[in-house]
């Protein structure tokens, strides 16, 4: 049962989502806090899978804090649920690290989907926003554009890596050596332009979730 932190600093959204989550049966929500002092206390004394957020509670660097709690935090999938509009500020909170962004007034079926999708790895926008995401606003450079000129070898590893799965467990997979895996690797890395592997897994996710990959 993934273990979820509410930051919100209305209580009537730290009671619903708590709620709606709780009928789900498959998530725990361990803490709910209302301002961004309480949040560093949380995340160092509690184990934290998936974190809910309002950027704009009082003591939080806005969306620039994602960036920082996802350096100390890397494991915390970070739900923005702001009363902003996606698209305004969506983008930029997936770039600086957040697996989703929903605004507050989506129906409850879609904060559901999105927390179910970052639960199983993905990255939830609405459809609009990851075809955006993808293209980048240019065909030839979007991140579709790019994975178009991937091997077939090389969407192989780009799978198991955004599975979790390790070079040795990847190179038993596919019949090839340590070696070989951590050049394929470093080829993603140059042709997808990403700046490490983090980042190289959560492109194929996005990928994943937007593209027949």
């Amino acid at each position: 049962m993934d273990k979820v932190l509410i930051a919100d600093h209305h209580p009537i959204t730290r009671k619903g989502i708590t709620s709606i989550l709780n009928t789900e049966g498959n998530y725990e929500v361990i803490s709910s806090i209302s301002d961004g002092n309480d949040l560093l206390k949380v995340l160092t004394k509690t184990e934290v899978d998936i974190l809910i957020l309002e950027i704009d509670i009082p003591n939080l660097n806005s969306i620039t804090a994602i960036k920082a709690i996802k350096r100390e935090f890397p494991h915390v999938k970070i739900l923005v649920l702001s009363c902003h509009p996606e698209e305004m500020y969506a983008l930029s909170a997936i770039k600086y690290g957040a697996a989703g962004y929903v605004s507050k007034t989506a129906s409850i079926q879609r904060v559901l989907d999105a927390v179910n999708q970052i639960q199983r790895g993905g990255i939830y926008l609405n459809e609009a926003l990851s075809k955006r995401l993808i293209s980048d606003g240019n065909t030839t450079q979007g991140l579709a554009y790019k994975y178009m000129k991937l091997s077939s070898r090389e969407i192989e590893v780009l799978n198991l890596l955004s599975n979790g799965k390790r070079n040795k467990e990847i190179a038993a997979n596919l019949n090839i050596n340590e070696k070989t895996v951590s050049t394929y690797k470093m080829r993603l890395l140059k042709k997808l332009e990403a700046q490490n592997v983090a980042e190289l897994i959560k492109h194929a996710r996005l990928l994943q979730n937007t593209t027949s990959i």
